[in-house]
């Protein structure tokens, strides 16, 4: 059987042919992306079969495939989505972020978009859905745009649009909004309320509580971790022998839909990795729990469930909000703590340092969403201005007017 020469993505004739007795055997010449031309072929009980499972295997060479060969302008928007959903589990993306993307996508894009083909969105029909959601709010339509924006993308990189119709669209215009930090007088009645929940006279049902939220708390005070972050430190990467004590940033804790929770062995980025050093009051909080798993071994987690196993962020974030609710506390989240640290550290030493901490690489994301704006400008102005006050003008100055200047009024 010859090779003939194909269009890549495609074949040449089907051959079938009997090569047992009730086996028969299809095959053809299949020119793949890179141009070379490959023996694919498929065995059944019959001929027709065969080519029926000859067929089958090709449709799903060519899916594999990427390129104008997948997709085309004429191609469903909803075949897009299938194809950018396979990409992104080729990408090294966390589980949570792929989570969020696909739910993105399923409960805000597709719906608009389900009935067009890639050639009829248009950016005129993107501008106005992103104005739609942005009624809704700021969040909803950045999402909605930033998933649009990926699989479009793709269809642009496999040639099946001349132009990804997202980046025509108006700039969307985020509200105004400010970082809020917490005063220590906040912070204290926040560490009260924890330390006093279910500890009083009065009995509750379940257990007592066991002291890892206090904790935890200190921990995110003065390490500026994020929550899952802080759940994820092992016994090896806590220092309580150097002054003052340091934690090393190396993990979070993920919870994938449907599966268990665990320690994933790197942070949100990859900048986020570091050591910190912690003040006294956080070295005191885990000193507290390294003696409760005191010989355990070194990767074991610092805060873990009874079971050992880990804790997760939404049991966390959902006891605090219980107890700060008990107290008439709201609008507090572990984020907060964040806030504050970065505000605090701002204040004394600026943003630079503040951004450091917080392991970011420019103070820009630091400044917008984790300082809270300082109303106050330098004393130093009114001693400066002091030069201005009436009658400050020394004794040797002219009461004339400056040559070539006009004179008073």
């Amino acid at each position: 059987m010859g090779k003939p020469r194909t269009p890549i993505g495609t074949w040449g004739d089907i051959n079938v042919e009997a090569v047992s007795s009730g086996s028969f055997r299809a095959r053809t010449w299949f020119r793949d992306l890179d141009g070379r031309l490959r023996l694919v072929q498929a065995s059944s009980d019959t001929g027709p079969r065969a080519e029926v499972a000859l067929k089958a295997k090709l449709a799903k060479r060519i899916r594999r495939s990427s390129g104008s060969v997948e997709l085309s302008s004429d191609s469903p928007f909803t075949r897009l989505v299938e194809v950018w959903l396979e990409d992104l589990e080729l990408d090294d993306l966390a589980s949570s972020t792929r989570e969020l993307y696909e739910r993105d996508m399923r409960t805000l894009v597709l719906p608009a978009f389900k009935e067009m083909t890639l050639r009829e969105i248009t950016i005129m029909k993107v501008d106005r859905f992103l104005k739609q959601q942005q009624k809704f709010s700021y969040a909803r339509a950045k999402h909605a745009k930033v998933v649009l924006n990926l699989a479009l993308g793709l269809a642009l990189r496999y040639e099946a649009i001349d132009r990804n119709p997202v980046t025509g669209t108006k700039r969307l215009k985020r509200p105004a909004t400010q970082a809020k930090a917490l005063s220590l007088g906040q912070v204290d009645a926040i560490r009260a309320a924890v330390k006093g929940w279910r500890r009083g006279d009065q009995k509750v049902p379940g257990p007592r509580p066991d002291g890892q939220l206090e904790a935890i708390i200190e921990v995110m005070i003065g390490s500026s971790l994020r929550i899952g972050e802080v759940l994820a430190l092992r016994k090896c990467d806590v220092d309580l022998t150097t002054v003052p004590a340091t934690v090393r940033n190396a993990g979070t804790i993920v919870s994938p839909k449907g599966k268990p929770t665990y320690r994933q062995p790197k942070p949100k980025t990859a900048t986020s990795v570091r050591r910190i050093a912690v003040p006294s009051y956080t070295a005191e909080a885990l000193r507290t729990q390294l003696i409760k798993v005191a010989g355990e071994a070194p990767d074991t987690l610092v805060f873990r469930s009874r079971n050992g196993t880990p804790l997760t962020t939404n049991n966390v974030r959902r006891r605090l909000r219980d107890i700060l609710k008990e107290v008439g506390i709201t609008g507090v989240t572990p984020h907060s703590f964040r806030r504050t640290a970065a505000t605090t550290i701002d204040r004394s030493a600026g943003a630079d340092m503040a951004a450091e901490l917080l392991g970011h690489t420019s103070t820009e994301i630091t400044k917008r969403h984790y300082i809270e704006p300082d109303e106050n400008v330098n004393i130093a102005t009114a001693q400066i201005l002091e030069a201005l006050a009436p009658g400050a003008a020394p004794d040797c100055a002219s009461s004339e007017p400056a040559a070539g200047k006009p004179g008073g009024v």
